[in-house]
């Protein structure tokens, strides 16, 4: 699934080219996690948008992911943090600081979404880049699996909520829990329905 935004960048002479991406943004409960993927200059089988994958495939492509890529790193964003900071700082900081953990350094870095300064490289933001780029949807997968454990123990934290299966986002079941519950540490309180369940 290398697609023609690589190509490009492999043909213009760049061989270290990372992609990045973020889960967790729009839920009211857990961390925000960003990964960053440089992957070798070959096309990724089974590899696309975390979205589009099964948990069972999500989990088979992270362990091809993190075995075979050249770098890959992870960065979690507490609720807290994201609080303090805002979702959109939070969010290109931890995208920020993943791409820095990366070793080797990335030559290029294809991000989802947006541009991201701050980095030692060249950058390119790119629209459903998870959709149209192996190195993004190879950072989807990490962020959304990486992501998904986290909320996982959440759960075992904080039972009765449904961490496990909603995976923090506010969906009816949640709120029922949180309405019953009221906010947990986890819970993000910039979101006006989590204060509101108090």
């Amino acid at each position: 699934m290398t697609s023609s935004y690589e190509r490009e960048l492999f043909a213009a002479g760049f061989s270290l080219i990372a992609g990045a991406d973020e889960a967790g943004r729009g839920a009211c409960a857990g961390p925000l996690v960003a990964a960053a993927v440089i992957w070798p200059q070959l096309d990724l089988l089974g590899i696309t948008d975390s979205k589009k994958l099964t948990p069972a495939a999500r989990t088979a492509a992270f362990a091809e992911i993190t075995s075979h890529a050249l770098a890959w790193a992870s960065v979690a964003v507490p609720a807290p943090e994201c609080d303090r900071l805002g979702i959109q700082q939070a969010n290109l900081s931890a995208l920020r600081r993943a791409v820095l953990r990366l070793s080797p350094s990335p030559e290029y870095v294809v991000i989802d979404g947006f541009g991201l300064d701050g980095l030692p490289c060249p950058s390119l933001g790119v629209w459903k880049g998870d959709q149209v780029a192996a190195c993004v949807s190879a950072a989807s997968i990490v962020a959304k699996v990486t992501r998904d454990r986290m909320m996982e123990q959440l759960h075992l934290e904080y039972p009765g909520y449904g961490f496990d299966v909603h995976k923090g986002y506010c969906t009816k079941t949640h709120q029922q829990a949180l309405d019953r519950l009221g906010p947990c540490p986890a819970h993000r309180f910039s979101f006006d329905n989590v204060p509101a369940a108090r």
